[in-house]
């Protein structure tokens, strides 16, 4: 599909990969690219118009990244704000009191269980057997 695609448009696919923060500003605004390809062929790529637009030399994917992680803790250190510490404390000893119940109903049931079944015993299998 790509392969039938206008030479000049194939360039403009390239210059849009050396220009992240175009296709950013393109998505952002919900603006189709045409009109940024049109300029792209009024203006030509080297003009300083598409400046504001270029990535930053090998190291944006990794800002990026870095960015990202900031903003996460950023967030976690703003929702740690918001914690009551009474409130979170009264719901980890409902939490704990919920376990400690289920583990004692399960412990009755297995103990139940238990008593129920008589143990397997080995010698009346071969009791006919003997002498």
């Amino acid at each position: 599909m790509s392969d039938n695609l206008h030479p000049s448009v194939k360039e403009f696919k390239a210059f849009l990969q050396r220009h992240p923060e175009l296709v950013k500003e393109a998505r952002k605004h919900g603006k189709g690219f045409q009109t940024y390809y049109e300029k792209w062929a009024l203006l030509g790529e080297d003009d300083p118009f598409w400046d504001q637009y270029k990535g930053k030399d090998n190291g944006t994917t990794s800002d990026n990244k870095n960015d990202g992680k900031k903003e996460i803790i950023e967030r976690l250190v703003r929702m740690s704000e918001n914690i009551d510490m009474e409130k979170l404390q009264k719901q980890m000893d409902n939490v704990n009191q919920t376990i400690s119940t289920v583990q004692g109903l399960l412990g009755q049931f297995q103990s139940s269980q238990h008593q129920s079944k008589p143990p397997f015993r080995n010698h009346h299998l071969f009791d006919s057997f003997k002498d």
